[in-house]
C-alpha cells in the first residue's frame, strides 16, 4: 500500500478514559477495563483505564490518553509507523505504539494529546 494514500487518508479518534500501563508479576486475562496484556519473560504488561487500575490497587506508572490511528493500512504497509514516530518525535512527543490487525493505537502523555492530533492530522495535509 502506498504511504502517500494512507497519510492522505489518516483520521485520528482519541479515546475518552484515560489509561495507564502496568507492570504486574502475574498473568491477568484481558476484559473488563483490561485492553491489552502482553505477556513478557519479566512480568505482565497490562494497558487498563486509569479507573480500573485504581479499583484492583495496581500502580499507574505511566497515565496515558489512548489515539486510534484510523487508516486504510494493511499489517504488510510499510513506512507508516515511521512517518508516526518521526512526525511525533520531531515534536519531542513521547507515544508508546501498540500494533492492532485492524489500526496502530499510540499512548501519548495526557498533557502532549492535544498536539499529538494536531502533529498526526497535519500528516494528510502534504499529501492532499
Amino acid at each position: 500500500m502506498d504511504l502517500a494514500k494512507m497519510l492522505a487518508s489518516i483520521k485520528i479518534e482519541r479515546r475518552a478514559e484515560l489509561v495507564t500501563v502496568v507492570s504486574l508479576p502475574e498473568p491477568v486475562a484481558q476484559g473488563d477495563g483490561v485492553h491489552a496484556v502482553l505477556t513478557e519473560v519479566e512480568g505482565t504488561t497490562v494497558i487498563t483505564t486509569l479507573d480500573e487500575a485504581e479499583r484492583r490497587g495496581w500502580p499507574a506508572n505511566f497515565v496515558a490518553v489512548w489515539l486510534t490511528v484510523q487508516v486504510h493500512s494493511s499489517l504488510e504497509a510499510v513506512g507508516l509507523t515511521a512517518a508516526i514516530s518521526r512526525a511525533l518525535t520531531e515534536r519531542q512527543i513521547p507515544c508508546n505504539v501498540l500494533a492492532g490487525f485492524y489500526h496502530d493505537h499510540l499512548l501519548v502523555p495526557v498533557d502532549r494529546a492535544d498536539e499529538a492530533v494536531a502533529t498526526l492530522e497535519s500528516l494528510a495535509e502534504p499529501a492532499n
